[in-house]
């Protein structure tokens, strides 16, 4: 259920000035730091990688070409590297969201329920 479908104990959904507080709160502005502080250096790193593989295909051709077996080249490798990189960035989201962020979001979420901000 989400937050909207959970009245406060008076029974009555939070107002719009309520939501302003919440916002306000310093549980909620930790809350945004926390996530900012992951998001948007692994969003930098990640299209720093996708950057890289796509100049490496732009202009190194030639070591993109290599093959190191078979029918694979360097290039093969880089492009399924993406998406490794892709779900290994998602594991680490879901056990930071686990550890570091639900739990404040419990919590202000209790607060907000409870009516006590």
């Amino acid at each position: 259920m989400s937050t909207v479908e959970h009245p406060r104990a008076g029974g009555s959904p939070p107002s719009g000035a309520d939501w302003e507080e919440v916002q306000r709160s310093a549980e909620f502005m930790e809350l945004r730091r926390r996530l900012r502080s992951f998001v948007f250096p692994m969003t930098a790193a990640f299209l720093a990688w996708y950057l890289l593989y796509v100049l490496m295909a732009t202009y190194a051709r030639g070591f993109m070409g290599q093959k190191v077996f078979g029918n694979v080249n360097v290039g093969l490798i880089f492009g399924l590297l993406q998406f490794v990189s892709t779900f290994l960035i998602t594991a680490l989201y879901v056990r930071y969201a686990n550890s570091r962020l639900d739990p404040l979001a419990e919590k202000l979420r209790a607060q907000i329920e409870d009516g006590d901000r």
